[in-house]
């Protein structure tokens, strides 16, 4: 039998389930990388330059269930912030479908494979730095999408 996704995937994001919701994560990693904003225009600029709790071979956060207490400027999504999911990826699941768009085709719950987003090269797996070793910021700009 073949793999099938989900049928709750074109749900808006209010009818989600807590469960469904986190299942939304393509584990892309961006979303866990520092971002520069211009103080005049507002404009986000993604740099290689993870999280303190960022694993770059897994892309997830090594302590997902207190992040927000040990980085203090790290941004939990939520649907009371829909209106700032614009600073993320435009692959970004949530994203995405905040704005009533399709998931992308290698998205782990269209495709039933974990890492399909590294397999579609759609990660920032192995491409990161460590805040430890970054420097100053502004030499590492990136463009993701």
């Amino acid at each position: 039998m073949s793999y099938q996704p989900p049928d709750w995937i074109n749900k808006p994001l209010s009818d989600l389930s807590l469960s469904q919701w986190e299942a939304l994560c393509d584990g892309c990693g961006k979303c866990c990388m520092v971002k520069l904003q211009d103080a005049d225009t507002d404009k986000i600029y993604y740099t290689n330059v993870a999280c303190v709790l960022f694993d770059a071979e897994t892309c997830r956060c090594q302590d997902y269930a207190n992040r927000s207490t040990k980085v203090s400027d790290c941004l939990t999504l939520s649907l009371d912030r829909l209106n700032e999911f614009e600073w993320l990826p435009s692959t970004c699941a949530y994203r995405l479908r905040a704005n009533m768009q399709p998931l992308p085709e290698w998205h782990p719950l269209i495709t039933g494979v974990a890492d399909s987003a590294h397999l579609a090269k759609a990660s920032v797996q192995y491409k990161t730095v460590s805040p430890d070793n970054a420097g100053d910021l502004e030499h590492h700009l990136v463009e993701w999408d």
